[in-house]
């Protein structure tokens, strides 16, 4: 059964039952961490998907200042001249202990062509995408015609909308900012994005605005097919080997690369179980420089794979393993889906072909050792047989979670066998730790010190050595004691 709740959902623990939360506790209250801190970081580790915002204007009205400012750091590129900012970039930031994720976008204009034009769609889709608006004009130009036509656009979407009249300096300009009450959309907010001022008043009308993190549904309800999306880039089969599982033509299949535009779902009866495979279009590898049909396309395809639970991911064998290939799996793997990884037209392949191609998943997919390998022919139906058995290893692994006793045991071995290395006369260790969600399974680590990234990848290999996850991404985060006076008995 698909079941959307884990364990202990209701009990406000994420994946820790109430005495297993509160034997949790206990061992943490011993090693000197507040019950706060601890409590934080479990939800962290736990959330679902963030609610998301999005920052729309017209060119050079200063939406990545006021992300900046948002964020807490300058990370955005910020330039006095427009168009700096074309694709959608997304952060996350935190206000007054509520956490979400701010989209950067590019300016949108109507009527342009070419980079323009894809900059606009960008926006677009930012807007479509979001749980909220802020949009963001310049009080002291006033109201344009663009701003107008991003006014349409926003009514059009339907999304709650923070209006927010930029580059307010003083008292003084905040005359100007009270003329955006013609914009309809509500109070304008006078803020300076450069300077910090009225962005707290904004940003707690943003919250009001945005829902709670929302729940995540993989696209269906609890207890139907699993969802399954097949990624790739263009003319890799994904389309035949849909038609193939399903044992009829289901989708459009042709030579020319680009022939799906739009996510194809299909409920197929497949070892016994039914399941939905979603068609995608292929990701290209500059998404942001294409116009028109295949744009959307690749937006849409990075939809689908929000909504699914596993990722197949098909790679042309015929041909040497490229970076699009890699990149589209790091997407699926950002993304925290099920893996698995078809290499498709294997009946095409000779001798020497099949010699430097373990050559090159040994160099270019070392990351991903973990995620199950099916060598597949979408053509002729090779091996068929074996994708289902390694989806359900992987979405298994995907729901698996293990025990804070039988980890923290693990742990305390671990650490006694292989200890981190002496760093500046320290020598961190972790003290404890507990799973604190699974879809994919997240780790919450407590240490005396700060682990290298090395050690992070150490301990992420012994947890696969030791419990499987074979076909998941596992994400392992780490909480440092900052002091350790603060003993409670």
């Amino acid at each position: 059964m698909n079941d959307q709740i884990e364990p202990g959902d209701a009990g406000g623990h994420g994946a820790l039952g109430d005495a297993e939360y509160a034997e949790f506790m206990e061992l943490a209250a011993q090693e000197g961490f507040d019950a706060e801190e601890i409590e934080s970081e479990l939800a962290a580790a736990n959330a679902g998907p963030l609610p998301v915002l999005a920052v729309v204007g017209r060119p050079n009205v200063g939406k990545s200042t006021l992300v900046n400012r948002i964020i807490g750091r300058r990370e955005a590129v910020v330039e006095d001249r427009p168009g700096v900012t074309r694709d959608r970039v997304t952060y996350e930031a935190e206000w007054t202990g509520r956490r979400f994720k701010v989209v950067d976008t590019g300016g949108w204009e109507q009527d342009v062509l070419g980079i323009d034009a894809s900059v606009a769609a960008q926006a677009e889709y930012a807007i479509g995408a979001a749980d909220a608006v802020v949009f963001v004009v310049d009080a002291a130009v006033g109201a344009t015609d663009t701003d107008e036509a991003v006014v349409r656009l926003l009514r059009k979407a339907g999304k709650p909308v923070v209006l927010c009249a930029n580059k307010v300096d003083g008292p003084s300009g905040e005359a100007d900012a009270a003329y955006l009450w013609s914009l309809g959309l509500g109070e304008p907010y006078p803020v300076s994005a450069l300077h910090g001022r009225g962005t707290g008043d904004m940003l707690d009308a943003v919250l009001e605005a945005m829902p709670e993190a929302p729940a995540q549904t993989f696209g269906s309800a609890p207890g139907g097919p699993r969802r399954i999306a097949l990624i790739g880039r263009p003319n890799v089969g994904k389309s035949s080997l849909l038609n193939k599982v399903a044992k009829e033509d289901r989708v459009v299949v042709d030579a020319t690369a680009g022939t799906t535009r739009d996510p194809v779902d299909e409920l197929i009866d497949l070892g016994g179980k039914v399941w939905r495979f979603v068609d995608t279009a292929g990701i290209r590898r500059r998404v942001h420089f294409q116009d028109g049909a295949d744009y959307y396309a690749s937006l849409r395809t990075a939809a689908a794979l929000e909504k699914a639970e596993a990722a197949v991911v098909l790679i042309d064998v015929t041909e040497p393993i490229s970076v699009q290939d890699t990149r589209i799996i790091t997407m699926a793997v950002e993304a925290g889906r099920a893996l698995v990884i078809a290499y498709n037209k294997w009946d095409l392949l000779d001798e020497e072909r099949r010699f430097y191609l373990e050559r090159e998943i040994e160099r270019d997919l070392v990351q991903v050792q973990w995620a199950p390998r099916v060598n597949v022919s979408a053509h002729t139906g090779r091996h068929m047989e074996k994708l289902v058995p390694a989806i359900e290893t992987s979405l298994e692994s995907w729901g698996t979670r293990v025990p804070t006793g039988k980890l923290n045991a693990f742990l305390g071995e671990l650490v006694a066998s292989h200890p981190h290395p002496v760093r500046g006369g320290k020598q961190p260790r972790i003290l404890f730790g507990t799973q604190a969600g699974t879809k994919p399974p997240r780790f919450v680590l407590f240490a005396s010190g700060f682990l290298e990234a090395g050690y992070r990848r150490f301990i992420e290999r012994r947890l696969r050595e030791e419990f499987g996850f074979e076909g998941t991404p596992i994400k392992v985060s780490v909480r440092v004691r900052e002091k350790r006076g603060r003993v409670k008995k």
